[in-house]
């Protein structure tokens, strides 16, 4: 099984891997099983982020803006429209020592 993301290989299991994980998962179901865990952590690391960003942006926000969007993408592109918006890497360029 070969993980690709923009058609660049990340991650590959070899066959000994995949019948490791098989004596716990249905052989019929490994796919499938594999495709749901991927989901959830990509979808999960997305959730914490968005949390962490509500948190930080709402109270700032709550003073700029009358009406704040519910919608989770609508929200972001608002926070990143902000001109006192930096990204973790500009953050980090200006201040190496920020985490």
């Amino acid at each position: 099984m070969k993980i690709s993301v923009d058609d660049k290989e990340i991650y590959s299991l070899s066959e000994v891997q995949k019948r490791v994980i098989q004596n716990d998962i249905h052989a019929d179901e490994f796919d499938d099983d594999m495709k749901r865990r991927l989901h959830w952590v990509l979808n999960h690391k997305y959730e914490r982020c968005l949390e962490r960003m509500r948190s930080e942006w709402m109270p700032k926000l709550k003073e700029r803006i009358d009406s704040i969007p519910t919608d989770d993408d609508k929200f972001a592109s608002l926070v990143m429209s902000q001109p006192d918006y930096t990204s973790r890497k500009q953050r980090e360029s200006v201040n190496p020592q920020v985490r």
